[in-house]
């Protein structure tokens, strides 16, 4: 047997292939690389498709919700269909990241579309001034593009837009790329007569404590309700030497927190800036509340909102800035939060509700314990919606409607909140969220509501959104936020660490903490009104004037820390 080895292994072609190996084996191991990476999507596919082998209909719709939304919903929708039309369903889940992203695909497809339309049907010359008023809400109202943009029927390939904030609905609206129907058959204005107890204050109201539920035209509607609030880990907690719960956006600023918060960039969340939002209104009733008792303040009530809203501002930037020099990091994708505080690797974090309810629910005991908490704080968040809009141009306005009828019925309202496993509820996991119909919350559907105790319409009275005092600063927030404290957090990380280890020196927290640059005044003026003009040149500008200006700061507040400055 040896010698035939020796044979074969001394043969002139194996030691011909034997030395082609030795000589291209880097070549041949990144080959074979290359191969197992090409391969391995196929290999890993899995051993069903979520489209099926054969369809009748599809249904495109874009979301920022996670799997197991979609899961449940598609699932229930498309054996909704079968049954009542007999027809094969293949929901086609468009999951481009958050509704940033998802407002920044809409707009290219639309424009790409309308280009195309504008071109080929209408023998139109395509100039950047078209582009840029198209689908712009500005636009003066005899802008010939923004005209045929709005008459026309252009669209995205896809059928409906469902998830977000109210804010990034709005917007969408405004701009024309979600639509209401034809008020007969389809789109929520047909469903608005179709269902008018649905559309109505003890249904849908159009508002609550300030907040927009639906869209008076029915461009949109509420789906759901949704709050922003505090998922913390208890052990974490303890282990820091933090006894109590969280129950205030204040807490999240304690120097004990130290490098323990997880947060989101909210330049990839509406959400998060929603958060933030509510943060500062909360700030900005404090203080007029304050001024209100001070004596001997003779200010006009129109003079005393004003102050209140100016220094409750820069009072809500400030724990801002406090909050995010705890933190660990910033991540792009908020369902990260939950999931690390809930591992131990963050003690708090800032989320949405449902998120924060099911990071709960995932490592809850047998005995009903578990070691992560969410709250909402009380007074420092609005219930808002999570809504839901049939996109203009949709290939399906028919299904569109009928998924947005099913999400807004009774079936689709029990499937968010009712726990899995009930009747008319979801069938692997429970959602965690709460129906944004006020008629749903009898006490035999409560019962069988995962967050029936959270009496949501009751709460919502604890808080009431000012959109004046903010509204015009949204993106504004979202911009200040990231230019300040995302773009610069290495620096505003480690000062804080020294201010921290140094006693909390006062000259050093004021120097960190002046927020002259960005005061209301400077939000709502100059710098809403760059980001508005949407001239990009500008607004690069301003990010790397204040973005450097901040650093320096940062700087200077770290390094005079040790000095007891």
């Amino acid at each position: 047997m040896n010698e035939r080895l020796t044979a074969l292994l001394e043969h002139p072609r194996t030691r011909a292939v034997l030395a082609w190996l030795q000589h291209w084996r880097k070549e041949v191991a990144v080959s074979v690389a290359m191969l197992i990476t090409l391969a391995g999507p196929f290999l890993l596919k899995p051993a069903q498709s979520t489209a099926p082998a054969r369809y009748d209909r599809r249904l495109v719709i874009i979301s920022p919700h996670h799997d197991r939304i979609r899961e449940e919903f598609g699932q229930a929708f498309a054996a909704y269909w079968k049954k009542t039309h007999h027809q094969t369903l293949f929901i086609d889940w468009r999951v481009p990241g958050g509704t940033s992203e998802i407002a920044m695909l809409i707009k290219s497809e639309t424009t790409a579309a309308f280009q195309q339309h504008w071109l080929r049907d209408l023998k139109k010359t395509w100039t950047p001034a078209v582009a840029q008023s198209c689908l712009n809400a500005k636009a003066a109202p005899d802008d010939e593009a923004r005209k045929a943009y709005l008459a026309s029927n252009v669209g995205t390939g896809m059928d409906v837009f469902f998830g977000g904030g109210a804010y990034d609905f709005e917007q969408q609206a405004k701009a024309g790329t979600l639509v209401a129907g034809d008020g007969e058959k389809t789109g929520i204005s047909s469903l608005m007569k179709r269902h008018p107890a649905w559309f109505s204050d003890s249904g849908i109201p159009e508002r609550l404590s300030g907040e927009p539920f639906r869209d008076p035209q029915g461009r949109w509607c509420g789906a759901c309700l949704s709050s922003s609030g505090i998922v913390f880990n208890r052990d974490v907690l303890r282990r820091i030497g933090i006894a109590e719960d969280p129950d205030s956006w204040d807490d999240l600023a304690d120097p004990r927190y130290y490098g323990q918060i997880a947060l989101s960039d909210p330049g990839k969340s509406g959400s998060v800036t929603k958060a933030l939002e509510m943060l500062i209104q909360q700030q900005m009733q404090i203080a007029i509340d304050r001024l209100k008792a001070a004596p001997n303040l003779k200010l006009t009530p129109d003079e005393l909102e004003a102050r209140g809203v100016a220094e409750g501002w820069n009072e809500g930037m400030r724990l801002i800035l406090r909050i995010s020099a705890n933190a660990r990091y910033f991540t792009d994708f908020s369902t990260k939060i939950p999931l690390e505080v809930a591992k131990g690797d963050a003690a708090a974090g800032m989320c949405i509700d449902f998120y924060g309810r099911s990071a709960e629910e995932d490592v809850r005991k047998a005995d009903g314990t578990s070691r992560v908490g969410f709250i909402a704080p009380l007074g420092g968040t609005s219930v808002s919606v999570d809504p839901i809009g049939m996109l203009r141009g949709a290939p399906d306005p028919e299904l569109a409607t009928a998924f947005i009828e099913f999400v807004l019925g009774d079936p689709g309202q029990k499937l968010w909140s009712f726990r899995a496993g009930e009747p008319g509820g979801p069938r692997h996991h429970a959602l965690r969220r709460l129906s944004v119909r006020h008629d749903l919350y009898t006490p035999e559907n409560i019962a069988r509501m995962s967050d029936g105790d959270e009496a949501p319409f009751e709460k919502a009275k604890a808080f009431t959104y000012h959109p004046e005092r903010t509204g015009a600063a949204f993106s504004a927030i979202r911009f200040l936020v990231r230019v300040i404290c995302v773009d610069s957090h290495d620096e505003l990380h480690a000062a804080w660490k020294e201010i921290i280890d140094n006693g909390m020196p006062e000259r050093a927290v004021q120097v960190l903490e002046d927020l002259t640059r960005v005061k209301y005044e400077a939000a709502t003026g100059n710098i809403s009104k760059i980001l508005s003009s949407r001239d990009k040149t500008q607004e690069t500008r301003l990010a790397r004037e204040l973005g450097d200006a901040f650093r320096n700061q940062f700087i200077r507040a770290g390094t005079m820390a040790p000095r007891g400055l």
